[in-house]
């Protein structure tokens, strides 16, 4: 491949004043532009999104992108994950980057895609739905031993 994995700069709340208001939007028109407006393409497969139930007119995936907590209807807004909305859909893209660790895993019933970006300790959860591959969630991977799980699963898969 001719082209390769970019991560753009980090979005800081500080950018726009502290106006939580002001972030979220900029940090939502970012996630419309890339999944939305211009979906990304996971090995040729494309991806779908999970749009309902609408959260404040937002899709539902843009909370999961964005907010942390088990109770869907209590999640709350994580810093390090909206500075970093602008990273799932190149990683997603460009999938085969030498930068990136891809593999498969099963939560529950779920048939999983991970796409870990190991120097900068960001993941990406696809689900795949076998006729199409819906975006789950993407974080920041700040515990360590996190991190070394995921690594060893990684390991294991290949």
């Amino acid at each position: 491949m001719n082209e390769q994995l970019y991560l753009p700069e980090l979005i800081c709340l500080e950018m726009y004043n502290g106006n939580f208001a002001m972030y979220n939007e900029a940090v939502y028109a970012v996630f419309r532009n890339d999944f939305v407006k211009n979906r990304p393409v996971f090995q040729n497969k494309r991806l779908a999104l999970k749009a309902h139930p609408l959260i404040d007119g937002k899709e539902y995936t843009y909370y999961h992108f964005t907010h942390t907590g088990n109770i869907e209807t209590n999640r709350i807004p994580d810093l390090r994950r909206m500075e970093r909305i602008g990273y799932p859909k190149p990683m997603i893209d460009f999938s085969d980057d030498e930068n990136l660790k891809v593999w498969r895993n099963k939560r529950g019933t779920s048939d999983r895609i991970l796409i870990l970006h190991e120097a900068q300790r960001y993941l990406v959860v696809l689900e795949d739905r076998t006729n199409y591959i819906l975006p789950w969630t993407a974080y920041l991977i700040e515990d360590d031993s996190r991190l070394r799980r995921l690594l060893a699963e990684y390991q294991s898969y290949t």
